[in-house]
């Protein structure tokens, strides 16, 4: 197998990754209090010695009293959170890799299966569950501390950040007609409409980081509470979605799918990445099972996954449908998953299993 196109070097404002490799987002909470340990630095470390040329964070939340649902989940913050993660950076940087901290706010939430709660009610677009509808004076600080926390990754020398506004989170919450009824700014009839919140966010980082970042935004049609759902149901809905964002600063899509070879509409082969390439001319990273014979849903079930040839992966890549390719389970189980790929090792592919959630490799 030719994987050539999958080592050409990326270019785009502050990143220069050496390979179109990213490690996907995946929450560990391993970080006691918000503050990311010893432990998390090596694990990040490790992926850059594998080569992986960019890795996005686990979720940290932003500084909002009910941004996170989980009592170990790191922050971007808080003095002693921003100095692990400066220890993290610094450890990645020194492997030669380049990272950037994905921020999260969970909007409204089940409550942990542990009984933590979070000092305040979870927050929303709307009141819907056990959450409460965001006042503007919510909405406006929620905005502001996407942007501070932006500032903090530039300053302590990450090479990008992205907005978590998929699979069902605070800002996807926004983008939903069933959780989103808000009858003011942020909300709205259309698809366009409440994405204003998503547009307001992308504007403060923007605004923080400067024109020379590299700003991502994650995105999904489809969430955890429902497989088979579709925000935008047509390449004309698509762009009534993303070019607002695009035009709002937002220079990558990363758009996560639970398999990144089908189809989003009908009458293409071209996957959502593909297709936000193709609309808004913007770099897009696609994701969803890349190496793996199913997808991460099948975590919740206890199903192992086994490895798959990368084929497709590479006949896409080589079409340029989409510019980076996000690999998630396979990573977090073998830091040196890209390195097999690169000496065409794939046969040492170990496949995964949820016992890897359970340490940090």
């Amino acid at each position: 197998m030719n994987t050539e196109s999958l080592f050409r070097p990326f270019r785009l404002k502050s990143l220069h990754t050496r390979n179109r490799f990213v490690m996907s987002p995946m929450t560990r909470s391993c970080s006691p209090a918000g503050v990311p340990t010893a432990d998390v630095a090596n694990y990040y470390r490790k992926r850059a010695e594998g080569e992986v040329g960019l890795i996005i964070s686990e979720g940290t939340v932003i500084n909002r009293p009910s941004s996170s649902n989980e009592p170990n989940v790191p922050d971007f913050y808080k003095d002693q959170s921003l100095a692990g993660w400066q220890k993290v950076i610094d450890g990645v940087i020194h492997a030669g890799g380049q990272m950037a901290p994905q921020l999260w706010h969970v909007g409204i939430q089940e409550n942990h299966h542990s009984g933590w709660l979070p000092s305040v009610p979870f927050e929303g677009p709307s009141g819907i569950g056990n959450g409460k509808a965001m006042t503007d004076a919510d909405i406006a600080d929620t905005i502001a501390a996407f942007g501070r926390s932006a500032a903090h990754a530039k300053q302590m020398g990450f090479n990008s950040v992205e907005v978590q506004a998929a699979h069902g989170y605070l800002v996807d919450q926004f983008f939903w007609p069933n959780t989103n009824t808000r009858n003011d700014f942020f909300g709205g009839k259309t698809l366009a409409e409440r994405s204003r919140f998503a547009v307001e966010i992308a504007k403060e980082i923007r605004k923080q980081v400067g024109d020379d970042f590299a700003v991502m935004m994650r995105l999904s049609q489809w969430r955890f509470s429902d497989f088979y759902s579709k925000l935008a149901n047509s390449p004309q809905e698509l762009e009534s979605w993303l070019n607002p964002l695009a035009d709002a600063g937002v220079d990558i899509f990363h758009c996560s799918t639970r398999r990144f070879w089908e189809p989003e509409f009908e009458g293409s082969d071209l996957n959502l990445a593909g297709w936000a390439k193709k609309i808004t001319g913007k770099t897009t990273i696609t994701v969803g099972s890349v190496g793996l014979d199913n997808d991460v849903t099948t975590i919740f079930a206890g199903q192992k996954s086994m490895p798959v040839s990368i084929d497709e992966l590479v006949r896409r890549m080589d079409n340029n449908e989409f510019d980076l390719v996000a690999v998630g389970r396979s990573i977090l189980a073998d830091p040196y998953w890209v390195q097999k790929v690169k000496e065409n090792r794939m046969h040492e592919f170990q496949g995964f299993s949820k016992e890897a959630l359970e340490t940090l490799v």
